[in-house]
This record gives C-alpha cells, structure tokens and sequence, in this order.
C-alpha cells in the first residue's frame, strides 16, 4: 500500500477519499483553493496544500500547481475523485512521468474512452450494443448527411463531454443546423473541444449504469446496476440500486457485457458503464467513466465492498479482493443529493454561509457532506453539498427510510435553498414510488 495519498479535490469526495487512506494505513495530503481553506478536508487530512485562488482554473484544475503539491509532499500516490482532473489523461500522464502513481485507469485507455465517440467505436468492436450514430462530424452538411442515416429523434452530442453537459436533442430535420452549431459552440465552451457525432434518442427510457472493478492481473467484476433515471437537464438527482427495472437476467446480461467492454481495453480501476434501458428490455451503450461516481454509496450499501479502499488496492498492483462469484446484492439503497439550488428559481446555485447542518441518524442512513454549521458553500463550484443514502432489505422500507432521513435532515442559511423538500417531495411521485419513473420523469412534472 501507498505510503501517501494526495487527494486532488474538495468537498464531499475529498473527505471520502481521505477517511478511506486512513483505514487502509495512508497519509492523506489535502489540497485546498483560497475558498476552501478552512474546509473539513484540510482539516480531516495529515497535511494541506494550498495551491491556488478560489476559480477552478487556478486551482483544482491548476496541474502544475496540483502535481508540485504532489512532489513537495512526497506524495507516492494521486487520487483525483470525480470531477475537476478525474479523467484527465495528460494528467495522469505527467503524474505517472514524476514517478506518482495515479489512481485511475491508464492515461491511454482514459483518453480512448474519454472521446465519447471512439469510446462507441470501441465498445461496439467488444461486442456491447450501440444505438445508431455517426462518426464525428465538423460541418452542419455533415451533420445532416448523418442523420439522414440516423433517424430523429437523435442528440447532438460532444465528444469530450461528460457530467450531462454538452448534449441537444434534435427531434426534427428542421432544427438540426442551429442545435449542430449550439452544441459545437458549447462543446468548446465546455471543454475546449468542439467535436460533436450523432447518435440516435430513446424516448423513453431509463438510464442504467453498471459498476464495475477491474485489476492488472486480468480479472474484472460488476458490482450490480445503479438507476440514475431521476434527471433534471441530464443532471442526476435519485440513484438507487438495484434498479426497479431490472431483474437478475437482465442484469446479469448487462454485467457481463460491461466488464467484457472494460477488459477489452485494458482497463483498470474502478468505472462505470453507462447504458440506455428501453422499455421493451433492450439496453444500449452509451460512455464510459473512468473515475469513482458520485452516486457509488447505494452500491456499497447493496454489496458490502469499500469502492474507494478498492482503488486504492488495485492502484498499489493488488489483485481484486472479491470474484463475481463473491459478488451479492443485499436489500435496497437511494441515493438523493442535496444541492444548493432554488427549484422555484430554475434550480439557480444559491451559495452562502449555512448557519444549520443536522444530518439524518438512525440504522442504515448515511450522511456524505463536508459541511456543518459556519461552512460556507462558494460559488465557484458545483452545488451540491451533501447526500443522504438509506438502505433497507426492500424498495418501499428503503423509500419509507429515507423519507423519514430528509424529514430530519436541516441544512441550510440566509438566502440559501437547498433541495431538501424538494427531494422528500419527488418521493411521493406515484410513477416514481411504483418504480415506473424514466428519464423524463422531472421534465413531465413542470
């Protein structure tokens, strides 16, 4: 094992991140912006690093400023969390070039399935079902040669994409020019990549994705399905395991054709495949991520494996410590993020200074946040600023559950909207308690 972990991130992950080195015998060395000085994680880790002003780019995403924050702490090790550097080949790269291991995939096989559309490519090659797309396409006369073949409705998607962000549907000819140059200008917006292709929609469907584990000695394992259907604008909000939709069969299909994916490209580390679920049991996929998700504690809760102590293993060259055989998914897990946001207001970020912070208790209810009273939420990152997740052996006790973790739960301050109430209200969506929720499911709700 790693004698020290830098943890490049903040918030909520970083102090997952540092908790796991601890329990497994690590230092973890924090990094902190201007903003995030007196955060929990500075003050969780054996050491901080400053290395920058509260933006981003002058800080979390500053690599130079990260790695010399890795070097000058004699750090053997990087874990970047999600977000920010998490799935940045040359990163990795000019980390693994100082001789510090990153906690991660191979920066070349982050770079293949990082381009959504090679990641297609590569993935049909494996044998994994894909909807109709295209190839990358520069011109908006491209662009409507190729959806000529692959039908509307379609989306317009960009290649370097991730998190939601740069994608538009298109559900007629007429509107496909101004949302191809919409999406390629936010596509370089976004990601300083303006590469867009064309795949085909599923409306409705519902959004699958499938964990998996893999290690340099050639073994690879799913641990399950995790539903991400809740979206707003393609951003989850709900993600729970197993998924309603699901059966063993199913599921069972969907695994191995994740990990036949991963192993495919030599993939290492902990990742996630993503897939489109049709309604008549058809799934499709869709990306590919290289990095731990946000959503990873309803899978924990369900199989009983530390995600985060699992990278760490595999990173420092150890075998997977569980087979598929091992592998069993126990009760029911929900997932719902508590965002700083104002659902009156369009879901506006609303950052401030929280004056109340207490968390839900009672058995089998988990809190991940970094904050507490005095923490003050910046508006330089994004908004969410904890998750409460509840198991139960089945789905209406999990649901029952966490109704009653968001009816304890108080986090908040002056000007601030948190989305408390606005998660314990989704709960009681009939279409949602019966399990028959899809990716529209918000947007059909006004």
């Amino acid at each position: 094992m790693f004698d020290t972990i830098l943890v490049a991130n903040r918030g909520e992950i970083a102090v997952r991140v540092i908790r796991a080195c601890h329990e497994v015998g690590a230092r973890a060395v924090a990094v902190y912006s201007t903003a995030d000085a007196d955060s929990a994680a500075v003050r969780l880790a054996d050491e901080a690093v400053h290395i920058g002003g509260p933006p981003a780019r002058e800080s979390y995403l500053n690599i130079p400023n990260v790695v010399g924050a890795a070097i000058k702490s004699g750090a053997d090790a990087v874990h970047p969390g999600y977000g920010f550097l998490s799935e940045d080949p040359w990163f990795a790269e000019i980390l693994t070039e100082h001789g510090i291991t990153f906690i991660g995939p191979p920066p070349g096989v982050m770079e293949q399935l990082g381009d959504k559309a090679t990641a297609r490519s590569l993935m049909a090659a494996a044998g994994l079902p894909t909807l109709p797309g295209s190839a990358p396409v520069a011109t908006a006369e491209e662009a409507a040669d190729a959806a000529r073949e692959v039908g509307f409705p379609l989306m317009i998607k960009a290649s370097a994409g991730g998190g939601g962000r740069g994608i538009t549907v298109v559900d007629a000819p007429g509107d496909l020019e101004s949302a191809f140059r919409r999406t390629r200008d936010d596509a370089q917006m976004l990601f300083g990549d303006p590469t867009v292709y064309l795949e085909r929609r599923v409306d409705p469907a519902r959004h699958i994705e499938v964990q998996i584990v893999c290690d340099d000695h050639g073994h690879g394992v799913h641990l399950g399905e995790r539903d991400c259907s809740v979206q707003r604008r393609n951003q989850k909000l709900v993600e729970e395991s197993p998924s309603p939709a699901v059966d063993e069969e199913l599921r069972a299909r969907m695994g191995e054709a994740a990990v036949a994916g991963a192993l495919a490209v030599g993939y290492r580390g902990v990742g996630t495949m993503e897939f489109l679920l049709d309604e008549s049991g058809e799934f499709w996929f869709m990306e590919c991520n290289t990095r731990i998700q946000v959503e990873h504690p309803v899978t924990e809760m369900v199989t009983d494996v530390d995600l985060v102590a699992e990278q760490l293993r595999i990173a420092a060259g150890e075998p997977l410590s569980i087979r598929q055989s091992d592998v069993r998914l126990r009760g029911h897990a929900i997932e719902c993020r508590l965002n700083a946001e104002d659902p009156a207001r369009g879901f506006a970020p609303t950052p401030g200074r929280l004056d109340v912070c207490t968390p839900p208790g009672g058995p089998w209810v988990r809190f991940d946040s970094h904050c507490e009273v005095g923490s003050v939420v910046p508006p330089h990152y994004d908004s969410m600023i904890a998750k409460v997740i509840a198991w139960a052996p089945d789905r209406p006790a999990a649901l029952a559950r966490m109704a009653r973790a968001l009816d304890e739960t108080r986090i908040g301050g002056p000007g601030m909207a948190v989305l408390t109430d606005f998660q314990r209200e989704l709960l009681d969506d009939p279409r949602f308690r019966r399990g028959e929720h899809d990716t529209g499911l918000l947007a059909s709700r006004g």
